[in-house]
């Protein structure tokens, strides 16, 4: 990927490095499931990283939901974010910053991007990880700021789509879970719906299958030939899903920021709520 500036969604590690001491540049490595204990992060991260727990600082503390302007507000300045910090996010697993990003994006943070190749590309081009935790942040004033509603898309309107010409569902899960093998991805519990199987008419699109070995994204050229082939053309309406949401936000943000989609939305209740609807069509 080419050198980007800070107001783009997508930086290198070369750009992260010449920016280690920019006081308006946060980086943020997002704790994953399985990372409960922050193994990942405590075993060696990027320099500079604070690390978040990817539910206590992402989600409502009691609805499933997102943070509330004033509660999205609260959280940020007391991380030390204010409303011009540049927020650079990468994730263990990878899917998990993509998550920060998507729910920042929605929440109404203007200036948030995603290191390409989280840890893996960074280590693999050479640059140290270090095992030194940061102090915590000072708090800062943040103002809050709208949701940008037009990221999303709710259960009833996914179902109101369902056949349209015009709208097309890409499922990110694994080959397993898209064929209703499996509820939970690979090497996991299976658990987390009742029922097995897809939306129907959804297209399948392994959300790994956009990246290369060390977590990057592979060129727009074939990103363009992978989402067209199936048919996410630019005049369809795109919804995005998969379990949880945390590997679709992946297709979300290549649809998006490197092909220039306009027409995405992110279907956040995905198959953990799907899979579990009484009366709602399932394929399989």
């Amino acid at each position: 990927m080419p050198e980007t500036d800070a107001q783009e969604s997508l930086v290198t590690p070369a750009w992260l490095e010449a920016h280690r001491s920019d006081p308006k540049v946060r980086l943020i490595e997002i704790a994953g499931m399985g990372q409960e204990e922050m193994q990942a992060y405590k075993a060696g991260h990027v320099p500079g990283a604070a690390c978040w727990k990817w539910k206590e600082m992402l989600w409502d503390t009691h609805q499933r939901d997102f943070p509330a302007p004033d509660d999205f507000a609260r959280r940020l300045g007391a991380a030390g974010i204010g409303n011009d910090t540049t927020v650079v996010f990468y994730g263990e697993g990878v899917q998990f910053g993509f998550y920060a990003w998507w729910t920042f994006k929605y929440c109404g943070h203007a200036k948030v991007c995603m290191l390409d190749g989280a840890r893996s590309r960074w280590a693999e081009e050479g640059r140290a990880l270090v095992t030194t935790e940061l102090p915590p942040a000072t708090p800062v004033p943040y103002k809050p700021v709208s949701r940008n509603e037009g990221m999303r898309i709710w259960r009833n309107d996914v179902l109101a789509a369902l056949g349209k010409h015009d709208q097309l569902i890409l499922d990110g899960r694994s080959p397993e879970e898209y064929r209703g093998e499996r509820v939970g991805g690979p090497g996991g519990p299976d658990i987390g719906a009742l029922r097995y199987g897809r939306i129907p008419g959804a297209r399948h699109l392994y959300f790994f299958d956009l990246l290369t070995a060390n977590m990057s994204f592979k060129p727009a050229a074939e990103l363009k030939a992978l989402v067209e082939s199936r048919g996410a053309t630019q005049d369809k309406d795109i919804i995005a899903y998969c379990r949880m949401s945390h590997r679709a936000t992946v297709l979300y943000f290549a649809l998006t920021q490197l092909l220039g989609y306009r027409q995405v939305r992110l279907y956040d209740g995905s198959w953990t709520e799907w899979g579990n609807l009484v009366g709602v069509p399932v394929e399989r």
